[in-house]
């Protein structure tokens, strides 16, 4: 049996696909942990209690998850298949759906709500964050103007989402300066 270990990072490095090691805390390695993280956080909110639908939906964006890794680990664009405008178009089919089932919203609110709700809000924080660190490799051609297009409306498609999953499990909208419990 192989060991999962290889003792390769030990020295602080890591490998691009392809093969080329680079410093563990080089910007591509840095935006795929952060694409890891949010697709970590889509398998935690995929084991809570979820209405239903919406882990199918969370299902397909961690494949699209894993593309993006994929082409943001390639230090020459790789080859293979790469988010494009039928998952841009998927996401913004979701977005509309699930809004037009919504409240207007016109104010802020709080992230939370339900366990999954809670999740989907804190993994709409973590798709941004993924986005800038996407962004900025697209400057340099790293990441293809469709992968962060897609991020973007990721980030809105969580946001509908931890909303219509807090909707349809009775959970109400919390508004910033607003005091739940009265105190």
């Amino acid at each position: 049996m192989t060991p999962i270990y290889t003792r390769t990072g030990d020295d602080g490095t890591t490998s691009l696909a392809g093969g080329r090691r680079v410093p563990k805390d080089d910007p591509r390695i840095e935006a795929n942990g952060t694409l890891d993280e949010l697709n970590a956080l889509l398998g935690v909110a995929l084991a809570q209690a979820l209405p239903e639908g919406v882990g199918e939906v969370l299902l397909r964006v961690q494949g699209h998850l894993f593309l993006l890794g994929a082409e943001v680990a390639a230090p020459d664009g790789g080859e293979g298949r790469r988010i494009g405008p039928p998952e841009i178009s998927g996401l913004e089919a979701e977005i509309d759906a699930l809004d037009a089932l919504l409240p207007p919203l016109r104010n802020f609110i709080l992230p939370g709500g339900t366990p999954g709700g809670s999740l989907l809000h804190l993994a709409r924080a973590v798709a941004r964050r993924a986005e800038r660190q996407c962004l900025a490799l697209g400057r340099s051609g790293a990441v293809g103007p469709a992968s962060l297009r897609y991020l973007n409306r990721l980030s809105d498609l969580l946001f509908v989402l931890a909303r219509s999953v807090n909707l349809r499990q009775s959970a109400p909208e919390t508004f910033p300066g607003v005091c739940p419990r009265g105190e």
